[in-house]
């Protein structure tokens, strides 16, 4: 496969099992995604197949955009 428009797949750890996932910084954001992990310590985004890993170290702190 050729060209850069299909999705580029990652990894991100997170300090809470409830957030929002909104995919790149715009334009190649995706709408608002809400997941909760629920018992589960990883979980994969189903609009742009980001895998989240909870991480207990890392602490809550308030996103950029006010959620």
């Amino acid at each position: 496969m050729s060209g850069g428009s299909y999705p580029k797949f990652k990894n991100d750890r997170v300090g809470v099992k409830e957030f929002v996932c909104i995919g790149e910084s715009p334009p190649q954001d995706h709408p608002h995604v809400y997941i909760n992990m629920g018992e589960e310590d990883t979980i994969l985004c189903p609009y742009c197949a980001t895998w989240y890993r909870f991480d207990p170290g890392l602490t809550a702190r308030p996103s950029s955009t006010g959620m």
